[in-house]
């Protein structure tokens, strides 16, 4: 039974990494060749091509962790490997969670129309606050990759003061349980700056629609589907957050509790985040939902 459902996870992961790995390619390919075109991108263009490969970057990443975790374990014993895995894992991770952040707040800064004077200077310097939000993430890759190394080290060392010990996925827990409580903590950060944007919009959209009553433009008006767009975005990266939030959290319960079919479960509603989340965003974005409508009419022709 449990070979069973290991089959069956490691098809779902393999169906999300190709999912993924097409909804990404397909972001980044779209953009580039209007890079080349019109030699110039949108800050938004911009943050899309980042995140995108990111997040191609951390599903081969994961994809390759779960091989070598199902069929090569005791790799994971190598110091160095190990060290590029887990530091490879964080920084595709970091970029992919922060730049989807990043890209919440330009939506509010974009949409949003509120008359404090602090958010109107920000406002009219969107592109060197969004330069500065992701400098700023940066000293958070440092603080994570450093935690991780403490990490790696201790884990290391004690195996080497242990010349009886023969490896074992138990032991490798203790490394992993500390790992993922570390990512969920960092986590944490950028999902709070995103769910704040999330308010802040709604609030936004509030003010907008009540201005819009005395006018009865009500849904017709551009800014009104300008916010309501942002909303579904934004709403559809927060759901999707969360649930890789809750998949790290239960993962990293299971490791504790030494439960594996039950963190394979969180591992691979975890890599639904990356694969599907870049599906939403063509379908939010006009210029790469007409151009999926495009490729998907050329393909059913020539069929």
């Amino acid at each position: 039974m449990e070979s069973v459902l290991q089959s069956i996870f490691t098809l779902i992961i393999i169906a999300e990494f190709i999912i993924g790995n097409l909804s990404n390619g397909f972001i980044v390919l779209i953009n580039c060749i209007e890079w080349v075109s019109k030699r110039g991108l949108s800050s938004v263009d911009q943050i899309l091509i980042i995140l995108a490969i990111s997040r191609i970057g951390l599903l081969w990443e994961i994809l390759i962790n779960w091989f070598v975790v199902l069929h090569h374990p005791a790799r994971l014993t190598d110091g160095t490997a190990l060290t590029i895995a887990l530091f490879s894992w964080t920084v595709t991770n970091h970029f992919s969670l922060w730049l989807a952040t990043i890209l919440s707040i330009f939506y509010l800064l974009k949409i949003s129309s509120f008359s404090c004077p602090a958010f109107l200077y920000l406002k009219w310097r969107v592109n060197k606050v969004i330069l500065m939000i992701l400098l700023g993430t940066l000293v958070f890759l440092f603080l994570n990759l450093i935690q991780i190394n403490i990490h790696i080290k201790e884990w290391l060392y004690r195996c080497e003061r242990n010349t009886s010990w023969n490896f074992s996925m138990s032991d490798f827990a203790t490394l992993s349980v500390s790992v993922k409580f570390t990512m969920t903590m960092f986590s944490l950060t950028p999902f709070t700056v995103a769910f704040i944007s999330f308010l802040l919009l709604i609030f936004s959209l509030w003010k907008h629609l009540q201005k819009m009553q005395l006018s009865y433009k009500g849904q017709r008006d551009p800014r009104t589907k300008a916010h309501i767009n942002a909303l579904k975005i934004v709403i559809s990266f927060l759901l999707l957050y969360v649930s890789f939030c809750l998949s790290m959290f239960m993962s990293w319960l299971s490791e504790v509790y030494q439960k594996e079919l039950l963190q394979m479960l969180c591992q691979t509603i975890g890599v639904f985040y990356p694969s599907s989340h870049s599906f939403l965003l063509i379908l939010g974005n006009p210029k790469l939902r007409q151009a999926s409508l495009s490729v998907a009419a050329k393909v059913w022709a020539k069929r």
